[in-house]
């Protein structure tokens, strides 16, 4: 389903979360580093920089994001195709990353108290996603997919994500100490339908691998021309409000 090469079209604009969520997370050393939904890679191996010595693993359920890794991996990292409801690391972590991912997950919620238990005593849990989904790109999205044209899209799950407030209080339940947030970027995205262009990474990804070619092609005409008109390019390029929910939380050390 995954296309690595257009999932790095916008490289930059999709690595700045990242970026803001790692500097969030204090800790100074660390042995053993997860990224749980890594993608290619290029971010993960950052990780290795940030926390020089460490053992990184980066994971994720796309054998194309996988064989999209670097081969070889820099000294320290290793990529693992697993899904993250399932792998388990093989000693406790001390950093836990997952990047965009988890709106992918349904019921992600629950999963929390399994990817805590991952977090080795002192150790960190960051996470970051989308929170966008009441956004033109997104609800026109779901309403073309109702059209009854479309019944392969009937049943699609579909990414979500819930309010800040709630990772909140499932954190603190879980007794860590955590810090959520939310930021929205202002994206100037520039080039002819730049915003389906950034859609076609992501969140179009699971439409078109559910269509056929005659259907998907015409889903995707009928899509770019609603968000044409939804995103009118400015003066300096199409303008795409960005919003991104952010929580970092730390496990007590005993």
């Amino acid at each position: 389903m995954w296309d690595p090469d257009r999932y790095l079209t916008f490289a930059g604009q999709r690595a700045r979360p990242f970026a803001d969520l790692l500097a969030q997370v204090p800790a100074t050393s660390a042995g053993e580093v997860a990224d749980l939904g890594c993608g290619p890679g290029t971010l993960t191996v950052g990780l290795a920089q940030r926390w020089p010595g460490a053992h990184v693993v980066g994971v994720d359920s796309s054998a194309e994001m996988i064989a999209a890794t670097p081969d070889p991996p820099p000294a320290g990292v290793e990529f693992v195709h697993a899904d993250l409801r399932e792998w388990a690391p093989q000693r406790p972590v001390d950093v836990l990353i997952s990047n965009a991912t988890l709106q992918w997950v349904p019921g992600h919620l629950d999963l929390l108290p399994r990817l805590a238990g991952h977090v080795a005593a002192g150790g960190w849990l960051a996470f970051q996603l989308p929170g966008n989904f009441a956004e033109p790109t997104h609800v026109l999205l779901r309403e073309l997919a109702a059209d009854d044209r479309w019944p392969a899209l009937r049943d699609l799950e579909r990414p979500a994500a819930h309010e800040p407030a709630a990772y909140l209080d499932a954190l603190l339940d879980l007794g860590l100490a955590a810090d959520v947030w939310e930021t929205t970027y202002v994206q100037l995205l520039q080039g002819d339908d730049a915003v389906l262009e950034w859609m076609s990474g992501t969140g179009l990804r699971p439409y078109l691998a559910a269509l056929g070619d005659a259907d998907r092609e015409v889903f995707v005409a009928e899509y770019r021309d609603l968000l044409r008109a939804a995103y009118p390019p400015g003066r300096y390029g199409t303008v795409l409000p960005y919003r991104r929910i952010f929580a970092v939380a730390h496990k007590h050390a005993q």
